[in-house]
């Protein structure tokens, strides 16, 4: 008996892992940072496209899963154009906008406060939308293996839905932070692309509470000893048989029409430092180990994603990262102020506080006004620089290493996809300052 070869079925394909590199260095990307955002000073900021531009390049050639570096192939006069063109836009909208918002707010209700309040309101769409805009650029100029990422057209989708979810959460006091994290990642994770293979976000949205516990219990303490301080053995030494009267010590405290000296056990407060501790690690545990878990359950056909992270490391490089950064940038700021002393003498600087004269009184009124802004931006500048070399850096190395393909049996199906040309590129999150990922 003979067998046909097209009845026999092939064997299926086995499991085949890959794990994930990051070889970038600290010293290249402090150098790289300050490099980069030392051009961005002189130019008073025009440069920040290409700094972005060159620091994402960096980053992603850093990130090798299988020994393949990512490519960001973005342009920065794309950046530059498309932040012209939202700032285009926005200008229209919050001149316009804001003109008809105050003058019904004047006309029906006598107050401007109902126009900013609307203002506000009105903007925070557009803040969404420029998130998810943002998103897109990002992945639509990464490649890996020399094949394109996407995302698929939804920005306004992303932004109404957001603002329900967010309004849900707000009502429901942050319970339902899990479902909105979960439900908001699955509308983005559903529309991503590699090349021709459609990532999916598996799993419910309940998998996020045991993440979010830290958070719950640190909002709980506080809630407690605001309690204790406040109401059951309040700081300030008066009657609280009522609410109101809670109120209104602490108006008199605050007016200055009692002495803040004539509180009850005011070491009490000191809890607050630990509490307030415990409650940033909760944010920054929540929102790492959130991703862990979502990635875990990431998957496309023949390709499935596995994240080690772990959420106690990534919170102390978080903190320690932030507090190093801001210690440094602390001893520079001393250190400035210190050789400005030096140069121009303590004399001056107490004339110029009591009003007799200005330091930089001689100087032409223009470079004045160029020497405040040089100076404002190397501090912005500095801040920047360490807080690459001390928190981006090595979060990224630490999720980049923990993140591995359990499976890749299906990237030898993928083809490669258009690409995705859009004119604002990521001009909003720019106009907006939203960062849009680095």
């Amino acid at each position: 008996m003979t067998t046909s070869l097209l009845d026999v079925t092939p064997p299926p394909v086995p499991e085949q892992g890959m794990d994930v590199w990051f070889v970038g260095s600290r010293s290249a990307l402090f150098w790289l940072a300050l490099k980069s955002g030392f051009w961005t000073v002189l130019t008073l900021g025009f440069y920040r496209f290409w700094m972005k531009t060159r620091l994402r390049r960096w980053y992603w050639s850093s990130i090798r899963p299988g020994g393949h570096p990512l490519e960001y192939v973005g342009d920065p006069l794309e950046k530059l154009l498309g932040f012209f063109i939202a700032v285009v836009i926005l200008t229209f909208y919050i001149g316009i906008v804001n003109l008809l918002l105050m003058f019904v707010s004047f006309s029906f209700f006598q107050s401007s406060f109902v126009g900013y309040f609307a203002s506000v309101i009105g903007v925070i769409p557009i803040w969404f939308y420029a998130q998810y805009r943002a998103r897109r650029y990002v992945l639509a100029r990464t490649r890996w293996r020399g094949v394109r990422f996407g995302l698929e057209k939804g920005a306004w989708g992303y932004a109404w839905r957001a603002l329900l979810h967010w309004l849900i959460t707000i009502c429901t006091l942050g319970i339902l932070w899990p479902r909105m994290t979960f439900w908001l990642e699955k509308y983005k994770t559903d529309r991503t692309y590699f090349g021709s293979a459609k990532l999916v976000q598996g799993g419910r949205w309940q998998m996020l509470i045991p993440a979010a516990m830290p958070f719950a219990v640190a909002l709980a303490m506080l809630g407690a000893l605001g309690v204790w301080l406040v109401y059951l053995e309040p700081l300030i030494g008066y009657e609280t048989d009522s609410l109101p009267m809670v109120y209104d010590n602490i108006k008199k405290v605050l007016s200055g029409r009692d002495s803040w000296f004539g509180w009850e056990k005011p070491a009490r407060l000191l809890l607050l430092i630990p509490v307030a501790m415990f409650l940033i690690y909760g944010m920054v545990h929540y929102r790492f180990a959130s991703k862990r878990i979502l990635a875990n359950h990431k998957h496309a056909e023949g390709v499935r994603m596995t994240s080690k992270l772990n959420g106690l490391r990534i919170s102390m490089i978080y903190v320690l990262g932030t507090t190093i950064a801001y210690t440094i940038l602390l001893f520079g700021i001393i250190a400035i102020v210190g050789v400005a002393i030096g140069l121009l003498g303590p004399e001056a600087f107490l004339a110029a506080q009591t009003g007799t004269t200005d330091p930089l009184g001689d100087l032409p009124r223009w470079l004045s006004l160029g020497i405040i802004a040089v100076l404002y931006l190397s501090v912005f500048l500095f801040w920047s620089v360490l807080h690459h070399a001390f928190v981006t850096y090595p979060m990224m190395r630490h999720m980049a290493v923990t993140l591995s393909l359990a499976n890749t049996a299906g990237l030898a199906q993928v083809s490669q996809r258009a690409r995705d040309e859009f004119a604002e590129a990521e001009g909003f999150a720019e106009a907006l300052d939203l960062g849009a990922a680095i």
